[in-house]
This record gives structure tokens, sequence and C-alpha cells, in this order.
């Protein structure tokens, strides 16, 4: 939004030739249209990127984030002229050439994270062929004729004040062909592979027997480097100079695309340069259970919105040559027991919930999934035929390889044959130096009781992603760091993968932080405070340095991230304490008090007493099952605050009429103590911020960044108001040492079990507010036109979906392009009401036909406006899927519209999944 369309148009015509980084089939793939006027093969990544002009066109948020580009110039020879468009981050400096303009182009992408460029020149000349150049790779377009075209089409654009009707529909990537090449030369290069060689593809060497915490063992003989797997989802786990990024669901609370896709891309440069070459992430579960130890580690409790952020993670990691993995799949929603637990999950559960974020995982090209420890229907994860075969290789066309968690392996026969690829960390258990791999493996293939070719699959998966991401290039960085050794300077290399990526943390914690309550206007703060009081230890730096808990597990001073092997080492930490403290230096009127000792009420009141502004920080934290702290094994044993936070934030409200409460917690809280106290006049939802979060946190308090953050969970008035409690005990099944977990809820999740029960929250999901107002309107619904020159497949799908049938299970039928395209344009204006310049977020959800047994609503959109000025009203779009209007049909197997007429589906635009401002319905067909 925001750029005239055919100054889009203009972008998308030259995007296919700007290379940013590396060189990689997955970023090709991003920039691909589905209706082709040219094909140019890059010869480099043997994918196939075609442009369309000028029909075709992508969305700001995508063109920004697919590059990460906060700058473009365009230049020519002969420009008489040149115009400056802004917005979301871009900058776009458009030459206006003259009929007489030189027959060059010259394009320049920067980027505030680093320094890389690329260039693009078109030359008319009928024997020159055109030529793009980047940093890290080049590729030639072999058409004399081309640059000639596309100079035309780009002069014609520029020249001529037309437009194309509005924004045009984002493009939905196809990864296939990438896939395809990468197959081929998988299979090439195991031809030389004996049985043995092609198992210990898939076996990992044993816990600690490696310098990553997953290895793969080299052959070197073939030119095989082995791998390296590594944690975490927010940074390179047991290594130094590593940033320690926001978590995940502190990324769910920007509801930014573009923030998220970048989050991953600086992760996946760290990664890649220590040498790692699965980074093992993002993590995906649902948040089920608001207490759930490693809930901080996902994308919050809703399937669409944690299908997105996994969606862009995985697009920013691989684009910077690393592989993904996406975890874990699936069920793996409570730590207590969580090796031992079966979760009973109804098959339209599973796919409208639960394998969600994993279908859109394999839309972003994802390498790897990693399958969990529990029992589903009572059969473990791993081993589990219906999800790893049946739906995750078969109806969502995945390619890459399923890897076990840690230790998640339980047999040979039956893990292989339901479609475990690899087993992790290798040995049974820990250091027992036996496999259900290995020798194992190969003795079944030798008797014949597996056969070979399932081997082959098995490695060719495994190969064919490494090559995928072009690992087998020489300049990939060999491993140097030890994750089980950090303080050896023999095998730890120190090679420092920060860069500038502060910048990153710092923006994203601003971003994700969730202003629930400003009354009298208390945030921000104006800089005349004369007296400000910091209390609580959350405020504090960790007393015995930021790393003072090996994987995190404790909790003294400020929360920025939970405990386990989701992790990082902080370089550094920036506590509340610190960043106000600097903050208030500037004004030397304003005098800082601080106590840090929760739990001397007293001291805390006296100081609180007559000071201008009293924070009060508290905090949640929890992790995974083989830490405890404070009495939690993972998961959180309640929702109220650590350390007597509550008590504190009562008694120092008893006596400041100013009190302001900042929370950095992993999830829900139970507030109700002091939410209503007349002298609590703010909250702010501060999240997990990672290593900035102090600074952050002061770019909010004090007004220097205007909140956006967004809830992705619901915040209830009880603990008994959810519906999904922790189990510690109950009903086993006939494995009398299983724990059975029934999600009798079905579709009915946080929100969705809110307002199907009509119980309210205290701040609903998709809940936060801002320092300004905003104003929605004028409200627009259309129907998009199927694209022409689709293959008779395609329409025959479409009509069939359109006819009320469900789809038919084929191979990648449930992530087929046509299902996953554009096809309803809701449009809007959003209009800043307020004081002062603002952005939101507006959401978009669904209501269907009460017989078709969903949920009340449904989040189905959402997207970022950012930077309105003062009474500047901005046209919003977003854009609804076939899949985003169906149901899985549990009978027919496959994805249909909602039975009768297709008005009969609400759509509801608003600023939280409560807040609703227009109301319309789908166009029937």
């Amino acid at each position: 939004m925001g750029l005239p369309t055919r100054l889009r148009v203009l972008w998308l015509a030259c995007l296919p030739f700007i290379v940013v980084d590396n060189v990689h089939a997955q970023n090709e793939a991003l920039t691909t249209s589905s209706a082709s006027a040219s094909t140019v093969s890059d010869v480099t990544s043997s994918a196939v990127v075609t442009s369309s002009l000028p029909s075709v066109s992508l969305p700001e948020q995508t063109i920004s984030s697919a590059l990460a580009v906060t700058s473009l110039s365009l230049s020519s020879s002969a420009a008489s002229a040149s115009a400056t468009i802004s917005g979301s981050g871009i900058s776009l400096s458009l030459p206006v050439l003259s009929s007489s303009a030189a027959s060059s182009l010259s394009v320049t992408a920067s980027n505030n994270v680093s320094s890389s460029s690329s260039s693009v020149s078109f030359s008319s000349s009928s024997s020159a062929s055109s030529t793009c150049t980047s940093t890290s790779g080049s590729v030639a377009f072999p058409f004399p004729f081309f640059g000639f075209v596309v100079l035309v089409l780009l002069l014609l654009l520029v020249l001529f004040p037309f437009t194309l009707g509005g924004e045009a529909p984002p493009v939905v990537p196809d990864f296939e062909q990438a896939w395809d090449a990468a197959f081929e030369k998988a299979r090439t290069f195991l031809q030389g592979f004996s049985l043995e060689e092609k198992v210990n593809v898939s076996t990992g060497v044993g816990w600690q027997n490696g310098r990553c915490v997953g290895n793969i063992p080299a052959n070197e003989e073939k030119g095989f480097p082995g791998l390296c797997l590594e944690d975490s989802p927010l940074g390179v786990r047991f290594g130094d100079f590593v940033t320690a990024f926001p978590t995940g669901i502190h990324a769910a609370s920007t509801w930014n695309r573009e923030l998220i896709r970048l989050r991953g891309l600086l992760m996946g440069r760290e990664h890649r340069g220590k040498g790692v070459n699965v980074a093992l992430g993002p993590m995906m579960n649902m948040g089920r259970l608001a207490q759930g130890g490693r809930n901080w580690e996902g994308f919050g409790a809703d399937p669409f919105l944690a299908g997105e952020a996994a969606y862009e993670t995985i697009l920013g990691l691989q684009h910077a040559g690393v592989q993904g993995c996406a975890k874990h799949y699936i069920g793996n929603e409570q730590e207590h027991k969580r090796t031992s637990t079966s979760s009973f999950i109804e098959d339209r559960t599973i796919h409208e919930i639960y394998a969600h974020p994993f279908m859109r995982s394999v839309m972003a090209g994802v390498a790897s999934v990693m399958c969990s420890y529990n029992l589903i229907n009572q059969t473990y994860a791993c081993e589990n035929d219906k999800t790893q075969n049946d739906i995750l290789k078969r109806e969502f066309g995945f390619r890459g390889y399923i890897m076990s968690d840690w230790q998640a392996t339980m047999s040979t026969y039956g893990s292989v044959f339901s479609g475990l690829d690899m087993t992790m960390p290798g040995d049974i258990t820990f250091n027992s130096g036996d496999s259900y791999f290995g020798g194992n493996l190969t003795t079944y293939v030798q008797n014949n009781t597996i056969p070979s070719n399932r081997v082959d699959d098995m490695a060719e998966r495994i190969i064919a992603a490494w090559f995928l991401l072009h690992q087998d290039s020489p300049d990939y960085p060999s491993v140097n760091f030890n994750a089980f050794h950090i303080d050896d300077d023999a095998t730890n290399e120190r090679v420092d993968v920060q860069a500038d990526h502060f910048r990153l943390v710092r923006e994203m914690g601003r971003r994700g932080m969730v202003l629930l309550k400003n009354e009298n206007s208390a945030l921000p703060l104006t800089g005349s405070e004369r007296s400000i009081l910091i209390a609580g230890i959350d405020a504090a730096p960790q007393p015995g340095g930021p790393n003072q808990f090996g994987d995190q597990g404790g909790n003294e001073g400020i929360l920025a991230m939970g405990w386990g092997s989701g992790t990082a080492n902080f370089p550094y930490l920036i506590s509340p304490y610190e960043a106000i403290q600097a903050r208030a230096r500037q004004n030397r009127s304003t005098l800082v008090d601080w106590d840090f000792m929760n739990f001397d009420l007293n001291t805390a009141m006296q100081r609180a007493a007559r000071k201008d502004v009293a924070f009060v920080f508290v905090n949640s934290d929890s992790g995974e099952d083989y830490i405890p702290v404070d009495g939690n094994e993972g998961d959180r044993k309640n929702l109220t605050s650590w350390h007597g936070g509550d008590a504190l934030i009562r008694a120092v409200a008893s006596v400041n009429p100013n009190t302001v409460v900042v929370v950095h917690s992993v999830g829900p809280l139970i507030l109700e103590d002091w939410v209503e106290h007349p002298n609590v006049t703010a909250i702010l939802w501060a999240g997990v911020s990672g290593q900035e979060a102090g600074n952050s946190l002061v770019d909010v308090l004090y007004g220097d960044y205007n909140p956006t953050g967004r809830l992705p969970y619901t915040i209830a008035k009880n603990m008994d108001d959810y519906n999904t409690q922790l189990l510690t005990a109950g009903d086993t099944n006939d494995m009398s040492h299983i724990l059975s977990i029934p999600y009798n809820e079905g579709l009915l999740i946080d929100y969705r079990w809110f307002d199907a029960k009509n119980i309210t929250p205290r701040y609903e999901f998709g809940f936060g507010l801002s320092y300004t107002k905003f104003k929605y309107s004028g409200l627009s619904i259309t129907a998009l036109p199927s694209p022409l020159g689709g293959s008779s497949d395609e329409t025959q799908a479409i009509s069939r979906w359109e006819s009320g049938k469900s789809t038919l299970i084929t191979e990648g039928s449930s992530t087929a392009t046509w299902l996953h395209r554009p096809a309803f344009k809701v449009s809007f204006t959003l209009t800043n009401t307020g004081h002062v310049k603002g952005g939101e977020i507006p959401q978009l959800y669904l209501a269907h036909p009460s017989s078709e047994g969903e949920p009340p609503l449904v989040l189905k959109g959402f997207t970022n406006v950012d930077d309105l000025e003062v009474g500047e009203g901005r046209e919003v779009v977003i854009y609804l899927s076939r899949h985003d209007v169906s149901v899985w049909d549990t009978e027919d197997q496959g994805w249909r519209r909602p039975k009768g007429d297709l008005a009969n589906v609400g759509v509801v635009v608003g600023a939280s999944s409560r807040d609703g401002r227009l109301r319309g319905h789908l166009p029937s067909l």
C-alpha cells in the first residue's frame, strides 16, 4: 500500500533481476508469477524466475520483506527528472525518462542491515545480452532482444500515467522446480553410495559426539561434509558472539510479516556464519494450553497467525542459505510427561488447527520437519503413518525430510515405514551407543524387511535439501564453534556473527509490546516528570550476569526469554532499570529511585509515595521439562505473577495515583487482583523481547514509538475460563503408562472458545491500544477472476470447489496454487482520527454459518498500516484465498467451500477479535 500501482509494476519488472545476498532458489521462487510472459533460467540456482507485464504486482509489504530492502534507487543516464515515494520503510527514487533516454537503466537496492547491493542493466543493443549482477552471484539472460523489450515496457509504465485498477494480489510462490533440480542432483550424487553410506546420511552420530547438538557424519571420500543441526528458534544456542533475538511469541505479537521474515533472515545468517546447516526452528505448537511451557517459542494461539509467522520465518531462514526445521509435529502442547502422553485429536481439528502452520511451512519450501515426543491417537508421532505419510508428505506435498526430536525415535521398522527419514541425535538414549537406525536399519534392508528404495528415499530427501539451499558450495562455512565446550579455544573459533542485528532486535522488541490500559494519558511519558520509581526484580539486571543460568533455567532480574533448548546466550542484556536511567539522564530534572526487593512491601510503598510515576515490573516464566524452576517443571503451575508481583503492584498502587505496570511474560496472566485499581493508570505488556529489552521498552514508554503490538492469545479473567488445563494425572489408555489428553474442545481453542461460550475475557485475542485512534470505513468485498491460461486440471479443480465438492486428495492437493491464490479482495479505508502519528493492525475474521460447525469467528487475514499522519486516510487491502474460506470435510477427506450461498459467510474487519468495525459478506458465486 502507498505506492501507485504502476510503480509497483515497475518494481516487479525489476524484481527478478535484483539479487540480494545469496542467489537462492528459495528467493527466486518467491518472486515467481503464476502467469508468464517470459521465462529466464537462473543457471546458479537451477530455479526459474518468471515475470508477467503488466498484469502482475506484489503488495508493498511483500516487496520490502522479500529482500529486506529499505531503499531502492533507479537511475538513468538520461533521466530528466526524478520522484521519491516513501512508505513502510521503502524509499523509492524513480527516474522520469524522456523519449531520448539512453538504453540503460541502473537499479540499486540497499539494506539497513547489511551492505548488500545489486545492480542490473538492460541493454537495447541487438547484439548484447541482459545481465544481472550482485555481490554474490550473476545470472546471464541469453536473449539479445529481451533487454530491449523490458526497457520499452519500463518506459511505457513510467511515461504514461495509467493505473491498473489498484493493488494487485500477492503471488503464491512455487518451489517445485527448485526441488526437482535439487532431487536430480541428489540422485546423481548418491549413485556411488553403498547401503551403509546411505544409512549414515539418515543416522546421527550420537549425543555429544560432534560439535553441534545434532550431527550427520561426513563422507569425505564422496565429498559430503556432513550436517550440523543446531538450536534454537531465537538464535544460535550454545554459541558466543551471537544475537539473542526476540522470542517467537514476541515476534507474533508484532503481527508484522516483514519483521518476522527479517528476523528469520538474520537468524539464518548467524546460523550460517557459525557453520550450521539446519536451524532447529521455527517452533509452531499452537498454545492450546495457556500454561504450556514452550508456548513462548511459538507464534500464539491461532493457526492462521502461527501459520503466517512460520511461513515468513522459513522464507527468511532459507533465503540465508540455512535449512529451516518446522517443529514439533504435532500435538506436543504440554511439557509434563511429554514423552508419554497421547494427544487424541480428530481429523478436522488436525487439519484446521494443528497441522495448518506446517502446511504453510511446506508452502514456504521448508527443508525439514521435526516429529514430536508424544503419541497422536495412540501412535507415537515419529511412527505415525497418518500424520507423516498421508498428511505431511502426500496431502501437503512435503519434499524435505522428517527428523525425530532428540530421542523421540521409538522403533526401526515402524518409524521408517511411517515416514521418519532421520533419527536424532542418533543413539536410542543419550550416550548409549545403540541406534534404531545405523546398523539396525542396514540389517533390516539386508534381510528384506525394509526395501532398499525406502532408504534411497530417505537419503535423497536429506541430500536434496542440502542441494536446495546450496550448502554444497565450497563457500559454505565449516562448523566453527563447539556447542558443548564453549570455552575450548581449539574447537571454538569465536566467530562474531552479530553484525548490527541489535537494530532489528530493538525494532521488533518495541513493535511487539502491547498497550493494554492507558488511563488519563499516563503514557507516553512527557519527559517533564520530576521523580520516577522503578520497582520489582524484573526491572533489574540479572545479578549473576545475563547467562548465569544454563539454558536460561532460572528467574532473577529481567525476563527476556524462557528456558530450555529454545534459548541462546545473551551477548548483553539491557534491563529496564539501565534503559530508564539512561533516558532520564537526558533530562537532568528527573530523579530516579529504585527498589528491587519484591517482598519488602513497606519499603516499596515508602519509595513510591509522592513520585510522579511509579513503574512496577512483574514477570512469569516457563520452559522445557528437563529444568524445573521454582516448582515449575516446564509448564507453569499457575497464571499469577512470579516473586509476589501481584502483591507488589497492589502495595505501590495503594500510595501512588500514577502506577504503571510493565509485564514481561511468556504467556497470559490473570490480572484481576489489580487491573481495575484506580491508581493503576497504565499496563504495558512488554513480552519477552530479547537482548534489547530495556531499550525497546523505553522507546514505547517515552513515545519514541507509538505501540502497535497486539495480543497473540486471550487474557482471561479467571484461569477456569480457559477450557484446557494442564493434565498431570488422569485416565490412561491400554498402554498403561501413557497419559491420555483428549482434545475435546476441537476447533474451540483460545478466543474461539470464549466467543462460542460467550465468556468475557479481560483482554481479547488481537487486542492492543495505541496513543492515537483510528476510524474504519468504506468496506468493499469483491471476487477476483481466475487467471487466464490456467491448466485444465486447475480449471476443473476450481469448478469442483465452486460447485461445493471437496478437493480430491492427490500429492500436494492441500497446497495447490489454485487453492491459495487470492480469490477475494477486501478493501476499506483506515483514517487516523487521533492527535499523533501512528500505525494500526486491521484484522479480518470470517463468520461461517452455524451449520458448518465452525467457531463464531476465525481469523483469516491481517495487515500492517504504518505511520498514518493525523487526519490521513489510506486504502487497506486484505486478500482471501479459497483455502481461507474452506472447511475440512472429514467424510470426503478434502477442502470444500461452505454449503449453500457463499454470501452466508460473514466478513468482520476490525481492531481485535471482539472489536469489529466493519461487517459484510462474501459475494455469491
